[in-house]
């Protein structure tokens, strides 16, 4: 297989990495319609396959499987959305792409046919791991979401606290000079003064 050749594959089997795990529930009669013509369709791609001769009848075999897997991995994707189902979706699509890449490679013979078989193993390999990085990546966002939504809660909980202990200190400093001016009076006035610094003061 010719490298530019392998290069598109890459490139397709990464594309598909890039798509966010948009999918929509669905219900269950709804997934089992899916699963339905999931099995129509792959009966009748090798149906297909048997009109086609030697290696590519095995390639022709190869891309219905890899589109059979897709699609299951796909409906499950949208029947039960999660990083993980995401993920088995681009797993599945690496390794179809993987497998119709290798059976290609069995056009060629000798040392072209090894690099070949290893360039596709290898485009496989790479897909795999951008997949597992994305699912990885998604979960650490989601996770450093959480921690700072409860990092901002925790600080609003500690300025409030904060502003409750500077006007509780402020009130007690404004009762100490309250009660210090009273003590310049007597009797009557005096009580009078220290009830309104008590008042101020909350007691």
């Amino acid at each position: 297989m010719k490298t530019s050749s392998l290069k598109l594959i890459a490139l397709s089997i990464g594309l598909a990495f890039s798509l966010g795990a948009a999918a929509e529930t669905m219900s269950k009669d709804d997934y089992k319609a899916g699963e339905t013509k999931i099995a129509a369709d792959y009966k009748a791609a090798r149906a297909a396959c048997g009109a086609k001769a030697d290696n590519q009848n095995d390639i022709c075999v190869a891309e219905a499987k890899g589109k059979e897997r897709v699609a299951l991995a796909e409906l499950e994707s949208s029947y039960k959305p999660s990083r993980k189902a995401h993920y088995e979706v681009q797993v599945a699509k690496a390794e179809a792409a993987g497998a119709v890449a290798r059976e290609r490679c069995d056009d060629m013979a000798g040392n072209a046919k090894d690099v070949c078989v290893k360039e596709a193993k290898a485009a496989e390999t790479s897909a795999k791991a951008d997949a597992m990085a994305q699912m990885k990546t998604s979960a650490a966002t989601a996770t450093g979401n959480e921690k700072a939504a409860e990092a901002r809660s925790d600080a609003k909980g500690k300025v409030a606290e904060a502003r409750k202990d500077a006007a509780s200190d402020k009130r007690e400093a404004q009762y100490t000079v309250d009660k210090e001016k009273c003590g310049s009076l007597a009797g009557t006035a005096k009580a009078q003064c220290m009830d309104q610094a008590r008042a101020n003061m909350g007691k």
